[in-house]
């Protein structure tokens, strides 16, 4: 009997890079690296050469993409203020400088409430047990879960107001050039 299984849809959840060559398999992997690996480690998680796997985690390196760790033996992992600078760089390629105005003045708003409710300036002062205790009407989930979208308003409201100034920047060039 023949193998009707389609190969259409989304890769495996188990092995997601599997269809992919040596450098996008080792590309993957170090986005999903949180501590720092070696590059013998690495070429093992993606099956490949540990040669290879330092060939590309170098090219990496060099682009900014990993962090190399000098030492015995050598350790690379993800550059998460790389990805943060290529956000910030795309959010400021997509949208005008009205947007993204908008957008800080919408998370700026956002965040005065939080700040307001919870009457507190950041997520981390407020003792999220404490409040749920003192209220009938917030369970300590709804707390939590204000919490994290405050944290995450902040730092989006951040990463907009950067590429903001960076797209005034290139604008303020472009007009005078």
């Amino acid at each position: 009997m023949p193998d009707t299984a389609s190969t259409d849809g989304p890769p495996s959840f188990d092995d997601p890079f599997s269809g992919d060559d040596v450098e996008q398999r080792i590309y993957g992997t170090i986005l999903q690296t949180r501590e720092p690996s070696t590059a013998s480690a690495i070429a093992e998680r993606v099956e490949c050469d540990p040669k290879t796997a330092r060939k590309y985690l170098s090219w990496f390196s060099d682009l900014g993409i990993a962090t190399r760790h000098d030492g015995h033996p050598t350790t690379y992992e993800r550059n998460d203020a790389y990805f943060e600078w290529r956000r910030i760089n795309q959010l400021a390629a997509d949208h005008s400088i009205e947007e993204l105005q908008a957008r800080v003045h919408e998370l700026t708003t956002r965040v005065a409430e939080y700040e307001d409710t919870y009457d507190a300036a950041t997520p981390a002062a407020v003792d999220a047990v404490a409040m749920a205790e003192a209220s009938d009407e917030r369970t300590i989930d709804a707390v939590y879960s204000d919490l994290a979208d405050w944290a995450t308003a902040r730092e989006e409201r951040e990463r907009y107001e950067r590429a903001r100034q960076q797209r005034a920047s290139a604008d303020g060039e472009q007009a005078s050039g």
